[in-house]
């Protein structure tokens, strides 16, 4: 396995590999497969921005997250990044792909001037997850009841929040 940056022009079939995910685990995302065909790569033109993939010895995606700035136009928020589209492949679970993609995610996010905090939404009965982001420092500082809506079902989803210090 190797981590590696994507890109919209370089990323080992994303859309494909995040599609697979969002239909397998649909009760773990605030995307559905439908709305994700109109979307475009998450971090292709944003600054201060990127997705990482690990990479399987035959350059498949086995994992991935992405990572932004927050308040890419207004300065007063500019000292917050946003953790989004986490996900590792089922078959890769338990591999310790998920710790590695989020602290490669840190160490970089720290590298970028003035950047104190990583904010991040996960699907509050997504146990594994939320005890992975735990782990790694991450705490709980909201809950938005029935935050998603997918046919008759509702999911709570959980704020969280790491301060990432010098």
């Amino acid at each position: 396995m190797r981590l590696a940056e994507l890109t919209a022009d370089n990323n080992f079939g994303y859309q494909s590999f995040m599609r697979k995910g969002f239909t397998r685990h649909r009760d773990c995302f605030r995307i559905s497969p439908a709305d994700q065909v109109h979307e475009s790569f998450p971090t292709a033109g944003l600054p201060d921005s990127f997705t990482l993939g690990m990479l399987t010895d035959a350059d498949e995606l086995a994992g991935s997250v992405s990572f932004r700035r927050e308040g890419h136009n207004r300065q007063k928020l500019r000292h917050k990044g946003l953790l989004f589209a986490m996900y590792v492949a089922h078959e890769y679970a338990g591999q310790g792909i998920g710790r590695q993609l989020i602290e490669e995610t840190i160490r970089r996010a720290k590298q970028l001037p003035n950047m104190e905090q990583i904010i991040l939404t996960v699907i509050a009965s997504n146990w594994p997850a939320r005890q992975l982001y735990k782990s790694i420092g991450f705490h709980s500082f909201a809950l938005e009841p029935k935050a998603v809506k997918d046919g008759d079902l509702y999911y709570d989803e959980e704020q969280m929040i790491l301060f990432l210090g010098s």
